[in-house]
């Protein structure tokens, strides 16, 4: 696989880039990202992943765009409302980046559909906003040695995690036990500022792309405060209680 004069200009600024040069970025045409859910954290995760010319995206929700998604689930206009939302990502995403494959599926991921709708993708990012997609993610990421990128945003709290399974790594299970959460708290409840979102958005697809161009390693946890700016950061390790990794 090679670059065209076109893709050349195109992703001129990153192949200036030591750290991404040509050969990286043809790893980016050679991967295949998958976000599921296209709202408030696919929004950005999915423009820039599509702007920096990862070969294929397959986006995953089963909801419409409604008027209060505005404010800040920017893939979207006024005249998508009523739109399905992978739909009118697709359309958007395409408008940017004709030169990447965009697989929009409008379903709600059940363990029955699953592997149908990811066993072609390299790294899932989980941009979701329930915790029975987190859980069921994060099985079959385990199951399948995946990498698993998942982010959160609600108020003024932000968190991103990175869970990679092609070696032994810790699960969401390990920070989130199953036993101890519900989905009664999420932006419908809560809210959520806007920015934050893009912020959590824009690190979930960074560290897809550091994955795909082979920086990354490591597990980790980031918590981010959307009123003073300060992010934190922590190595994850493996729960040897945990239901759902431990051996």
């Amino acid at each position: 696989m090679v670059l065209d004069d076109k893709e050349r200009l195109r992703y001129s600024r990153h192949i200036l880039l030591k750290e991404v040069g040509e050969k990286g970025q043809i790893k980016l045409k050679k991967a295949h990202i998958a976000v599921i859910g296209c709202g408030g954290l696919g929004s950005p995760a999915l423009f820039y992943l599509a702007a920096s010319g990862v070969g294929e995206l397959t986006l995953v929700d089963n909801d419409e765009v409604e008027l209060s998604n505005l404010q800040r689930q920017i893939l979207y206009k006024v005249n998508h409302i009523g739109q399905q939302k992978v739909n009118a990502a697709g359309k958007v995403l395409a408008s940017l980046n004709n030169q990447i494959a965009l697989n929009p599926i409008c379903v709600e991921l059940k363990g029955d559909n699953i592997d149908t709708v990811l066993s072609a993708a390299d790294i899932i990012l989980d941009c979701s906003d329930n915790f029975a997609t987190r859980y069921l993610l994060n099985q079959y990421c385990l199951m399948h040695k995946k990498v698993l990128i998942s982010g959160a945003a609600i108020a003024t709290t932000g968190q991103v995690m990175c869970f990679d399974f092609r070696y032994d790594s810790p699960c969401y299970a390990c920070v989130f036990a199953p036993t101890q959460h519900s989905d009664k708290g999420n932006c419908d409840t809560f809210g959520v500022i806007s920015p934050l979102l893009g912020v959590v958005g824009a690190q979930q697809a960074l560290l897809a792309l550091n994955i795909s161009l082979g920086h990354h390693s490591g597990c980790y946890f980031a918590s981010i405060d959307a009123l003073t700016l300060k992010q934190s950061t922590w190595r994850l390790v493996k729960d040897s209680s945990c239901m759902v990794c431990a051996e």
